[in-house]
């Protein structure tokens, strides 16, 4: 045989070989939910996804084919090698995943899968496709034990300061309580519990957390992606369907029928409020959000629920309403992918329902109704346990707003002869964060089994964002008295935990000193404008003083304007202008639904459209026009039983195991703490 031959023949038998290979080739696993090392680096640790015995969560992979014309046609899931007995629901592709998943590849799932031993377990997907050839990939994740402890906590209190960092908690601390020779004179409610650690605060797909994960890492003990909330990312477009996660007011309900009270500044369907209770990869989906809020109740016990955000309870043909289709859900009975989360999780089905009067139907199953502070303060705890409050259309107006209101109310004008800020927004009556507690835990207080109650002061955020210094200080300080509300309670009541903490920090805060001449010097300064401004007006170390301002009865300073004032500079800023005073008006606030309308289209846009008469302008280090979150860890303290478990540095997702320790097993000191016996 030539040479020539036998190269040809052993061509011909390698592709011949390749061939049969390529017809062989198996599909693959692209995805695998919970989220592991194992799976994505073949590491063993670290532990991605933890979980409390009995905590419920979904098994989900994404499976491709190795090539078009083949399907897959059966999966299963195991764990610690035995055969999970839960249904496998498979969703292909075609028009439901997102851009770049494969037509025909295959979403499998099983929902609502628990275990109860503790330690570190494998689980697995085996998956078939149309030629017989299988895959399987491994992941794993961890039951935490829980200890037997001493006492149990009856209530938890979650004290979550959007936003609110280091910095943010000493500026309210200068503003509120002052100084005397370096001395506080009169500590923030925060300052007063007996321990305070760091948290930090990464989200499962980046060092800098957004307000979903932020908050659900608190109350789910797993990471989420940024803009999800009590779920596991997965490779669908629907927002409704991801591999949910059982978050602590759900597994606390469903075993001890504990409720859940949700109060908020900032409109109900906001990342925060909507992180304790609902399932979504969208934090902005708002009319499933509310809808899950009434609909699962019986999932999440709600009793109460108050904050902003009327615009998405009202018929959709109402002036003002948000509601819509396109951020609503309805879980098919035919598509097994969804109607496993309402078979398995005993989760409502939800409909396309935009003109639902989603006010009155929660007044149908018993909610007493309030849309003012005077019809929250005439609510009867005593004869109605559950309330909903909505007291504006979307976020409500901040403290230094809602104070300057009250303050003015029946003079008819506020600042500069201008129409009142919270007359603008056309809601004149609005609670303060501390009266909407006091009402929440007087509610609350008659749950036999107890309760979980979130208060966030979301503004905190909103307003560093919007690098309004004054603004984010008054809101800071209304959320100090809210702890205060919330401490009281728990002094009263021996049984009530409160944590006060963060979602993370805003803005990168930082407090570089205090001004070096009086209010009416700074306006000078002011009007000759530039840098001049900065120099002649920034003091720095011993030339910052005390600041010293002066707080009026209702517990908020007199004015913010005072001479030798707090001086505030951001790291994570946008591009603005800057003359150390007070803004007389908020900046647009786009979520308002007649933001466009006057008179609110005539307040500033962005940072950039305000305090240009100085022309001072600081440079921005990030894009666009706000200023962002940061990457620091920020404080949490406690107050009650159970609060020396949190010293020290530890995760978002460690604080979820150390409440729900609390409350099922009781107690458990750190190691090496003893208390004194009394």
């Amino acid at each position: 045989m030539t040479h020539r031959k036998t190269s040809a023949l052993v061509l011909l038998a390698a592709l011949a070989c390749c061939a049969s290979t390529a017809s062989m080739a198996a599909p693959t696993v692209t995805r695998l939910t919970p989220p592991s090392e194992l799976f994505s680096s073949q590491q063993q640790a670290p532990i991605i996804a933890r979980f409390l015995p009995g905590q419920r969560f979904d098994l989900q992979a994404t499976v491709r084919p190795d090539d078009a014309s083949k399907r897959i046609t059966a999966a299963s899931f195991a764990i610690g090698g035995t055969t999970v007995a839960s249904n496998v629901a498979i969703k292909t592709c075609e028009t439901l995943c997102l851009k770049g998943v494969p037509a025909n590849a295959a979403v499998v799932s099983s929902r609502a899968i628990s275990v109860d031993k503790p330690g570190i377990h494998t689980f697995s997907v085996t998956a078939t496709q149309s030629d017989g050839q299988t895959v399987t990939a491994q992941g794993n994740f961890e039951i935490v034990p829980l200890q037997v402890g001493g006492q149990k906590v009856k209530n938890i209190i979650i004290m979550l300061g959007d936003g609110l960092g280091t910095a943010h908690r000493t500026a309210a601390r200068i503003v509120a309580g002052g100084y005397a020779q370096g001395k506080v004179q009169t500590p923030l409610a925060m300052d007063t519990f007996p321990v305070t650690g760091m948290v930090k605060t990464a989200s499962l797909n980046s060092v800098v957390t957004d307000s979903a994960p932020g908050m659900t890492a608190y109350v789910l003990g797993n990471k989420n992606n940024n803009n999800e909330e009590g779920v596991f990312p997965d490779d669908t477009t629907d927002p409704f369907d991801n591999p949910r996660i059982e978050y602590l007011s759900e597994y606390l309900h469903r075993t001890q029928g504990k409720a859940l009270g949700i109060v908020t500044t900032a409109d109900v369907f906001d990342a925060t409020p909507a992180g304790n209770a609902i399932h979504s990869s969208n934090r902005g989906a708002g009319t499933g959000i509310v809808d899950q809020f009434l609909d699962d109740r019986k999932l999440h016990g709600l009793s109460v629920l108050m904050g902003g955000g009327r615009k998405w309870f009202l018929p959709a043909t109402t002036p003002g309403s948000a509601r819509g289709d396109r951020t609503d859900y309805a879980f098919s009975a035919t598509d097994a992918h969804t109607a496993d989360i309402v078979k398995g999780w005993g989760a409502a089905p939800g409909s396309l329902d935009k003109d639902r009067n989603l006010i009155a139907d929660f007044q149908s199953a018993g909610f007493a109704y309030a849309g003012t502070k005077t019809e929250m303060d005439a609510v009867d705890p005593q004869k109605a346990h559950t309330v909903l409050g909505l007291f504006a259309h979307s976020n409500m107006n901040v403290a230094l707003d809602k104070i300057d209101g009250r303050r003015k109310q029946g003079r008819g004008l506020g600042n500069d002869g201008k129409n009142l800020v919270v007359d603008d927004y056309g809601f004149p009556d609005q609670p303060l964060l501390e009266e909407m507690t006091a009402k929440a835990l007087a509610v609350l207080s008659h749950k036999k089994e107890g309760f979980v109650l979130m208060v966030e002061g979301a503004s905190i955020d909103k307003q560093a964002h919007n690098m309004d210094t004054e603004r984010w200080i008054l809101d800071t300080i209304e959320f100090d008295r809210a702890i205060a509300v919330a401490r009281d309670f728990a002094a009263k009541h021996g049984d009530t935990l409160v944590i006060v903490t963060a979602d993370h920090e805003c803005a990168g805060v930082a407090l570089i000193g205090g001004s070096l001449v009086s209010d009416a010097r700074l306006q000078e300064l002011v009007r000759e404008g530039g840098t001049a401004l900065r120099d002649k007006a920034v003091g720095i170390y011993e030339a910052a003083g005390f600041p010293k301002y002066r707080m009026a009865a209702d517990g908020y300073p007199e004015t913010t304007d005072i001479d030798n004032r707090l001086l505030v500079a951001y790291g994570a800023n946008s591009d603005r202008y800057e003359d150390y005073r007070t803004n007389p008006l908020p900046l647009q606030d786009s979520q308002q639904p007649f933001v466009k309308s006057q008179p609110l289209a005539a307040y500033p846009v962005d940072p950039s459209k305000r305090d240009a008469d100085g022309k001072f302008l600081i440079t921005g280090q990030v894009p666009g026009n706000s200023a962002v979150h940061t990457a620091s860890d920020i404080p949490l303290s406690a107050f009650g039983p159970g609060a020396y478990s949190f010293t020290g540095v530890m995760d978002n997702t460690d604080v979820f195991f150390k409440l729900a320790q609390m409350a099922i097993k009781g107690v458990v000191l750190p190691p090496g703490l003893m208390l004194e016996n009394k």
